[in-house]
């Protein structure tokens, strides 16, 4: 039914119109702010003021595109623009945002966001079939650019903000300990880590054959003989050979079986070891998050990857936002009494250092007790993911 005509134009309406205009906006500058990464446009922008022509000579592109795609860029607050010469600029204060191998550069996370927008009709229909989208699929899309969100992320401040934050982390590495990343996607974590602490041994664990095969490409290139890789399932984790540091960047949420693995990453932590959980920094609770700007899109990228891929495995599908209290009970579950929580360097993720009770390595039932154990929030989390998967029409 049409909605009455003093409705249509109230002001609330029309201002949310205008929001609606501006994500609209958004959505499609978004995608051609992934265009500028893929094709070297802002790199070239960042060079100085240029003609369409001069800018696409820059990039080595066709003029008429550059045209095109410089023109939203004015429109949308982007690149500047003087009329009388036609020259275009990237404002200084915008090129960090935009140009460069920097963390800051929000090139990779828009490519990202193409990569989901890629995958979005398989997604739909697990709305109304069940199950879930297996990784493999968003592998096919993003190609050579897969783990690229994480990568300068890493570059810039894996070793001199993250580790950091592990109270002897660092002397530790140089020493020579065993680390275990779980769930290490390309690998690049492990090998810059491998490359800076040549005396400790580093091995990555994914689920995804895709992502460990482009990491063992980046370890052969590199020359490293202290980074292994391999493909296996996170629940299968043994007590042995045992890790003085098992690290998780943003993964234990989307595991098949989340409760499992941090009780299999408890057993195979060495006495004094450590475990190092970077996830998303938001409250278990919708009502808590409301006000975190990063909620809505955090809400997004969790409904277009994260469910899915964990439904595909036929777990709980925790989701990004499965939050830090949900996050503390299963890990006290698991056997991590003993969590803090710090900012990281990224203000949308914490880091969490868990250390363990001891000793519980040799505890065969785990050291949570029986694997039944869960408390109230995870029990609340697993009866929602195995709700059976009714399609819509018979609801």
């Amino acid at each position: 039914m049409r909605a009455p005509l003093a409705a249509m134009h109230s002001a609330k309406t029309r201002e949310f119109g205008g929001r609606l205009l501006a994500m609209l906006t958004g959505n499609v500058l978004t995608q051609l702010i992934a265009i500028g990464h893929r094709t070297g446009l802002f790199d070239a922008a960042a060079s100085g003021s240029a003609t369409v022509a001069e800018l696409a000579a820059r990039a080595g592109l066709d003029e008429r595109y550059v045209r095109e795609w410089a023109g939203a860029m004015v429109a949308g607050g982007i690149l500047d623009y003087e009329p009388g010469a036609s020259r275009y600029r990237l404002p200084p204060e915008h090129a960090p945002l935009l140009a460069g191998a920097g963390a800051s550069n929000v090139g990779p996370a828009a490519n990202m966001l193409g990569t989901l927008a890629a995958v979005l009709p398989s997604v739909a229909r697990c709305f109304t079939e069940g199950g879930g989208v297996p990784h493999a699929e968003y592998a096919a899309v993003a190609g050579a650019a897969l783990g690229d969100s994480w990568r300068q992320i890493y570059d810039e401040q894996l070793i001199s903000g993250f580790l950091p934050l592990v109270a002897g982390l660092l002397d530790r590495l140089e020493a020579g300990v065993r680390v275990l990343d779980l769930g290490c996607g390309t690998g690049h974590a492990i090998n810059l880590m491998a490359e800076r602490f040549p005396r400790s041994r580093f091995v990555g664990l994914d689920l995804a054959p895709a992502a460990i095969a482009l990491a063992e490409a980046e370890r052969a290139e590199l020359g490293l003989t202290n980074a292994s890789f391999t493909v296996a399932d996170a629940t299968e984790l043994t007590a042995e050979p045992g890790y003085d540091v098992v690290l998780a960047f943003d993964a234990i949420h989307d595991q098949r079986e989340p409760a499992t693995v941090l009780r299999r990453i408890r057993q195979a932590l060495a006495v004094d070891g450590v475990f190092v959980m970077v996830d998303a920094d938001f409250s278990s609770h919708l009502e808590n998050n409301l006000d975190n700007p990063y909620a809505a899109l955090s809400y997004g990228i969790s409904l277009l990857y994260c469910v899915p891929t964990a439904r595909a495995q036929g777990g709980p599908a925790l989701g990004a936002l499965w939050g830090r209290e949900l996050a503390t009970e299963l890990l006290a579950g698991a056997g991590f009494p003993d969590v803090t929580f710090h900012a990281s360097p990224r203000p949308q993720n914490y880091l969490a250092v868990c250390r363990p009770t001891r000793p519980r390595r040799d505890s065969p039932a785990g050291p949570c007790g029986a694997a039944g154990d869960r408390s109230t929030l995870a029990d609340e989390a697993v009866a929602r993911a195995e709700a059976p998967d009714t399609p819509a029409e018979d609801q």
